[in-house]
């Protein structure tokens, strides 16, 4: 019944900016935490981004601060991830996942996942 489906990704320049959508359903009424990864070919999904529910509390590694933005929309269940000043290698896939009994920013271990959404940063 949970699901998540990323939506936003594409092609862009260096310097470029692009907003993700993280849409959300079948989630029980308790709060949860939402972030964002970034996967790369080779390497282990890093969580660029978190977001709790009950205070709105965000997580961001020092990499990705001051370029990535993460919001939550309650109303339409949707978290949103506005990427700006794009560099090269923030290419990849990029996946939301959440965890239905938790509620704490970075999360360490997300029981549901979406699909993934290509973002491809040229030169």
């Amino acid at each position: 019944e949970v699901q998540l489906v990323e939506s936003g990704g594409g092609l862009v320049q260096a310097g470029g900016s692009l907003r993700l959508s993280c849409a959300t359903s079948g989630f029980p009424s308790n709060p949860y935490a939402v972030g964002w990864f970034h996967e790369v070919p080779g390497k282990e999904r890093e969580q660029v981004s978190c977001i709790s529910s009950s205070d709105g509390r965000t997580y961001y590694p020092d990499s990705v601060k001051g370029r990535l933005t993460i919001s939550r929309d309650s109303a339409k269940n949707t978290v949103y991830l506005q990427m700006n000043n794009l560099k090269p290698e923030d290419t990849g896939v990029y996946y939301c996942a959440a965890d239905s009994f938790y509620d704490v920013c970075p999360i360490p271990d997300p029981n549901y996942w979406g699909q993934g959404t290509q973002v491809t940063v040229s030169s």
